[in-house]
């Protein structure tokens, strides 16, 4: 499944983004400061919350989180510039197993936005 993009739109889209945070309009949120519930994901059966919530209190993360935490790690190793040319093309080439990795696990939401963040960052380090 693609995703349509415009051209322009991230950049309009973070501007006003911007725009609205330097006004302050987002400084009264409920919840602002805090950090953000995310145990309970809608995209994911209740079900299948219940046992990764039961794990989760016994100490153990699922295979696809884990490899979700290094796609986070490559994308902000990646951000910070702390990699060589050579180390970056490795770095891409791990970040594109994981997300076929987590892809394949079943959970193609969870993949997209894996590839969205990895997107984003490899564009803004490059552009």
């Amino acid at each position: 499944m693609a995703i349509a993009s415009f051209p322009g739109l991230d950049a309009l889209v973070e501007r006003r983004i911007a725009e609205a945070i330097a006004r302050g309009e987002f400084d009264d949120l409920p919840g602002a400061g805090k950090p953000l519930a995310l145990d309970d994901d809608p995209l994911v059966p209740e079900e299948v919350r219940v046992a990764h919530r039961i794990l989760k209190n016994a100490g153990f993360v699922p295979p696809e989180l884990e490899r979700i935490a290094e796609v986070d790690r490559l994308i902000a190793a990646i951000e910070r510039a702390e990699l060589g040319d050579a180390e970056r093309a490795r770095a891409g080439r791990r970040l594109r197993a994981l997300l076929i990795q987590i892809e394949a696990s079943g959970r193609p939401a969870t993949a997209m936005r894996a590839w969205l963040d990895y997107n984003e960052a490899v564009t803004r380090r490059l552009g």
